[in-house]
């Protein structure tokens, strides 16, 4: 395989920006004209100017390790498994985090949205979907919008779906990541199953979009959030999210304080 020029990498970051040279140049400091021989390879960018164009084009860490190598330095951006010795410090306070919100459900998801860690009050929300969707890996963003996962119980799922396929969407456009293209055009392509009228929504019109899940015990109705952590170094933990859900209304957070105290 021929390897890819280091300019050919600066030039798609920079068009995915929607950055003109002039932008960049102007942004990171540098010349113009400098930029324009780093792009069509006349001149040679050193280690610093390579990581700082990648600053300023937010360029994910993971290819940043690509740009560094194409520019003929070595990675210096870690990748470590979550289980490493290295990591246990950022595992722990993952636990902590997602035990901490039970009992609501949150759970953490790496960069193709495979589910690696999930509090107990996930699970009991996941029944009826197929053993293949909920057999680790787990990609949440199937199970979700799969006809044999949750799609059926979303009371809302024409405004979900429209939700998730916007976000994978945009972290589409951020990333480049070809598995997460496959997959957007794997959802995509899901058919969306009959079922009644959803019940209206109301309070977080234009606010937030909920997630409302139809349950023996109701019909739940959350909002999330999605916390990272701040200014990672290592390619993992920077590729990590933590979803965590929060009740929309009264009777969600009564009926998720019930089903907890049946399962102790």
């Amino acid at each position: 395989m021929t390897a890819i020029h280091f300019g050919t990498h600066l030039r798609e970051w920079r068009q995915r920006r929607h950055l003109s040279q002039l932008d960049l140049a102007l942004s990171a400091d540098i010349s113009a004209r400098h930029l324009s021989f780093v792009e069509t390879g006349r001149a040679q960018p050193s280690r610093e100017m390579v990581l700082r164009l990648a600053e300023h084009l937010d360029v994910p860490l993971r290819e940043r390790n690509v740009l560094l190598t194409a520019a003929g330095f070595a990675p210096i951006f870690a990748e470590r498994a979550l289980d490493d010795p290295a990591l246990q410090a950022a595992r722990k306070a993952v636990e902590l985090v997602l035990k901490g919100h039970e009992p609501f459900p949150a759970l953490a998801v790496d960069r193709h949205w495979t589910m690696v860690m999930a509090n107990g009050a996930v699970a009991p929300l996941l029944t009826g979907a197929a053993p293949a969707l909920v057999k680790p890996p787990v990609n949440v963003l199937r199970l979700s919008l799969h006809p044999d996962g949750l799609a059926p119980r979303i009371a809302n799922l024409d405004e979900w779906r429209a939700h998730l396929l916007e976000r994978l969407r945009r972290q589409v456009e951020t990333t480049a990541d070809p598995v997460l293209v496959d997959l957007l055009k794997e959802l995509k392509g899901y058919p969306v199953p009959r079922r009644p009228a959803p019940v209206p929504v109301t309070g977080w019109g234009g606010v937030a979009v909920p997630f409302r899940l139809a349950t023996d015990a109701g019909v739940l109705s959350f909002i999330s959030t999605t916390t990272v952590f701040g200014n990672p170094v290592e390619v993992t933990l920077s590729e990590l999210a933590l979803e965590a859900f929060f009740p929309a209304d009264a009777t969600t957070a009564e009926i998720i304080h019930g089903m907890a105290q049946k399962r102790r």
